[in-house]
């Protein structure tokens, strides 16, 4: 695993959470998308070095719209960056890590992204990324 690529924070609507976030960081919102496999739709955030990710939940149903009912709106998930997500894939499962999907998945900002069950990573939920070429 390589750097951080980012910090997810789950939130309950995007229009209301995105000017917070411009505020708080003082940096604009650089990129929104919808990301039709994971129900949800991002903003992303930079200040310096790091990303932030907004994610909300495009169905009553979705992950997000569950995590929050759960957990309330807040930290979500954190996401290391990888230069190869199926050759991370295969060593953190032979080192006893449970993976949510089998295979990579399209992410949002053009990512291949994998999820960490919290169970094997000390309730945090991971998530790798690898650019898509």
């Amino acid at each position: 695993m390589q750097i951080t690529e980012h910090i997810g924070i789950a939130v309950k609507n995007l229009a209301i959470s995105i000017p917070i976030f411009e505020k708080l960081l003082n940096s604009p919102c650089y990129k929104t998308e919808l990301v039709d496999s994971e129900k949800v739709n991002t903003a992303f955030f930079k200040k310096g070095d790091t990303k932030i990710e907004l994610l909300e939940s495009t169905e009553p149903d979705g992950v997000i719209a569950k995590f929050i009912e759960k957990k309330g709106e807040g930290l979500h998930h954190i996401a290391f960056e990888v230069a190869d997500i199926r050759a991370e894939m295969k060593r953190l499962q032979d080192e006893g890590f449970i993976l949510l999907n089998t295979e990579p998945k399209q992410g949002a900002d053009n990512k291949l992204v994998c999820f960490l069950h919290p169970k094997s990573t000390n309730a945090v939920l991971v998530e790798l990324c690898q650019e898509k070429t």
